[in-house]
This record gives structure tokens, C-alpha cells and sequence, in this order.
């Protein structure tokens, strides 16, 4: 049974800063129904906080407690697994606030790792600075491999090239922590009080979104609003429980009785 949803938002719940179609009365109805539910972002190219004014400001009845992103949970694993360990972050601005909200130690000259996150300000200073570090021996890792990040009109590089630029340069992979790793979706359980089993990921991509879910035999639910086309799962051994329009369909499909 279905008790709760993550839900993905870039491509899903909006496009950019424009809101999906019935994205704000699907959220509308899981309130009103007392379903709970979890934004679960891979983007992490911006601070918790900036997504709940985001979300807000777009008119979704959010809480913050409702916003989980993939870089929130790559710094939940840092503080719980790796006490003491120094980090170079390669970041935003924003994303530094979150950094510093949980006390990761900082080192821009010999850290034990080296945090990639989508940077929006990325310059090739930061990018050299990963690439010695890694060479170095600096644990590595990433918050998510989304190759690309919907925009209202398009698709901007994510941090997906990053990944196979330092793959090619130094024949190493990150632990990557966001989808389609399991410990996302394991945080976004524990924060709704249910269990992982009892969570439905609902998102538009294959490769992320429905692989968390596929590889762990949990539901999910493919929405056609963003990156996924219906011909893509024709080649793809990745399958969604469903495949809806949008977010506008899952409530009379999944909770029809409320």
C-alpha cells in the first residue's frame, strides 16, 4: 500500500519558475487528505530554504519540513558518517549557507573529501581544485548525476558532465548520494514517519526517479512532464508502476477514496 509520496519537483511539480499545470491542487488535495508526501530534489544547486521560498512564492501550501534536496542529504551523511573529515564543497552560494547550518568542516587546500554539488557559479578554479584534490587521494563525492536540469524552455548541463569529465581525467566514480541511491529515499520515509516500502517516488526521469524505486522493488509513478517521453520506455529496462500526464492525475489514480 501506498502511504506517502517522494516527490521529485524539477520537471514534475514545475519547469523553471513555471508551475505545472494542476501541480499547486494535486499538493492541495494531499493536504486536504492528510497523505504525507516529501519534495525529494536532486538539484542541489540551491539551499533547502530557497526551494521552500521557491515553492512558496509559486503558490504550493508547503512547509520547509516538506523539502528534502539531494545536497541536505549528502551534508546528513558527512555529519552521521564521516565526523571530523575536512571538505572541499564545490557549490553555490546558497548551497554554502546549508554547509555552514551543519558545521562541515572546511578545506580548500588538503581535505579528506571533496563534495560536488551542481554550481551554477562553477569556475575553473573550483573545478582544478577537485580535480588535485581527487588525484590526491581525497575521498569523493557527489550529490547527485543528473546529466541535465530543466529550465522553462530547456534543459541546462548538470552535474552529470562533471562526473564523466573526472571519470575520463582520473578513472574514478563518487558515492553519489542523491537518486537513485536508496538513502534519499530512506531520509524522505523517516521524515514522514513511514516506511521506505510505504513511499511512492514520483518524478520524470528513468534514470533517477524510477530507478531509486525500481531497484529497491518499491511503486512509483512516471510523469510525462519533463525529461521522460513515452518512447524512452520502450528502450529502457527501467519500469514504472504507472505512467501519468502530470502530478494532476495521481490523486484519482492512487487515493480515488481519499
Amino acid at each position: 500500500m501506498i502511504k506517502g509520496l517522494a516527490i521529485d519537483m524539477d520537471g514534475t511539480v514545475y519547469k523553471g519558475m513555471n508551475v505545472i499545470p494542476g501541480a499547486d491542487e494535486f499538493i492541495k488535495g494531499l493536504n486536504e487528505r492528510n497523505i504525507p508526501y516529501m519534495f525529494v530534489t536532486n538539484n542541489s544547486s540551491k539551499g533547502k530554504r530557497m526551494y521552500f521560498e521557491k515553492l512558496s512564492k509559486m503558490g504550493f501550501d508547503v512547509d520547509m519540513r516538506n523539502v528534502l534536496t539531494s545536497g541536505t542529504a549528502a551534508l546528513r551523511f558527512l555529519k552521521d558518517n564521516r565526523q571530523g573529515k575536512t571538505v572541499y564543497v564545490v557549490g553555490t552560494q546558497s548551497y554554502m549557507e546549508d554547509v555552514k547550518e551543519y558545521e562541515i568542516p572546511l578545506d580548500d587546500v588538503n581535505p579528506d573529501i571533496v563534495l560536488l554539488s551542481f554550481d551554477r557559479e562553477l569556475t575553473y578554479e573550483k573545478i582544478n581544485k577537485a580535480y588535485v584534490f581527487i588525484k590526491k587521494g581525497a575521498e569523493y563525492i557527489a550529490t547527485h548525476p543528473d546529466d541535465l536540469c530543466p529550465t522553462e524552455d530547456d534543459y541546462d548541463v548538470d552535474i552529470g558532465a562533471f562526473i564523466a569529465m573526472y571519470r575520463y581525467l582520473l578513472n574514478k566514480e563518487p558515492l553519489v548520494i542523491g537518486k537513485p541511491n536508496r538513502l534519499l529515499l530512506e531520509m524522505a520515509a523517516a521524515e514522514m514517519g513511514i516506511e521506505p516500502e510505504e513511499v511512492a517516488m514520483v518524478g520524470d526521469r528513468l534514470y533517477t526517479d524510477i530507478r531509486m524505486a525500481y531497484d529497491n522493488g518499491l511503486q512509483s509513478i512516471l510523469v510525462l512532464t519533463g525529461e521522460t517521453k513515452l518512447e524512452d520506455l520502450e528502450h529502457s529496462d527501467v519500469k514504472p508502476t504507472y505512467v501519468l500526464d502530470s502530478v494532476a492525475d495521481i490523486i484519482e489514480t492512487i487515493f480515488p477514496d481519499g
